[in-house]
């Protein structure tokens, strides 16, 4: 079951059309990446997902469920993380999960039990302190913990890992992967390597539309070929190579790049470089990343 289906969405600020007939859907259970450029609407589609803004056209379903604009009725089963969660400072982490429980109806046991659930998940057992003390990635692990608070059917998160560093990004991607096999997860981002590492499915979105959508696979399986790069003993053997394939780009004293090259092609450049006799150090075979997809898509 799809937990999450956007139709035929169009959205117009003033002259700028910023999304332009959007569809996609995202599968239950699934870590879904939603990518695209700063700009590209990734935040207008998500605040349509939770009612906040109204679409010009088209219709968004959530667990079946269709959202009405300024309605709250579907985001019974959303959790959100905007890209900078904002919290009361002067409150623990223990009091403002509480305040949160309260506010959607929880009972007083279940809302203890819970916030030493997510509390212990997101690294945050331990913390007493005013969240005005915390740190940036502190912070973010807290709104993920209030985001799962009513234990949603989606989660969704808006950039959550652009403003950390290594080891903060590091921490909130492995907090989203564990938690897809009791919720669903969609995040926004344009750090591609956020999406390589815990992706199941990912769309991109370019000039109002999905330009690329399916898993990580099957998106790299859309480009004919991978690319090749041998690296010679001598500068002398490369040029020579060079000169029979030159169509290739060199890279250093002794390495030649061939983009987009199929089996055939491949198998060909190595019967030449047997048949000259000309020794190599290394003949690696490249698979496309995420990023020289990406880039294919947004330089169209």
């Amino acid at each position: 079951m799809d937990i999450l289906e956007v139709s035929h969405i169009t959205k117009a600020f003033g002259a700028k059309k910023v999304l332009n007939d959007l569809n996609f859907s995202v599968p239950e259970h699934s870590v879904f990446g939603f990518i695209g450029q700063n700009g590209a609407g990734k935040t207008t589609t998500m605040k349509m997902v939770l009612g906040l803004l109204e679409s010009d056209k088209g219709e968004i379903f959530v667990n079946g469920e269709k959202v009405t604009f300024g309605q709250n009725n579907t985001n019974k089963y959303i959790g959100y993380l905007p890209d900078v969660p904002e919290f009361y400072g002067f409150m623990t982490p223990r009091e403002y999960l509480s305040m949160c429980g309260q506010i959607t109806g929880m009972h007083k046991e279940e809302i203890k039990e819970k916030s030493a659930e997510l509390l212990k998940l997101v690294g945050l057992k331990a913390e007493n302190k005013r969240i005005k003390g915390f740190s940036r990635g502190m912070k973010q692990r807290l709104g993920i913990a209030q985001a799962l608070l009513n234990s949603p059917k989606l989660l969704i998160c808006d950039e959550p890992t652009s403003a950390l560093d290594p080891m903060g990004r590091k921490e909130i991607l492995d907090i989203l992967s564990s938690v897809k096999e009791h919720t669903t997860v969609i995040f926004s981002t344009h750090i591609l390597s956020d999406v390589e590492r815990i992706c199941d499915r990912i769309a991109v979105l370019h000039k109002g539309k999905i330009a690329l959508s399916g898993t990580l696979e099957e998106i790299k399986g859309i480009r004919n070929g991978d690319s090749i790069e041998i690296e010679f003993l001598t500068e002398q053997d490369t040029d020579t190579f060079w000169s029979i394939y030159s169509s290739g780009e060199k890279t250093g004293r002794t390495k030649l790049f061939f983009p987009k090259r199929t089996e055939h092609e491949m198998m060909e450049m190595m019967g030449c470089l047997s048949q000259n006799q000309i020794p190599v150090l290394r003949l690696e075979r490249l698979e496309p990343t995420l990023e020289d997809l990406f880039l294919e898509v947004v330089g169209r």
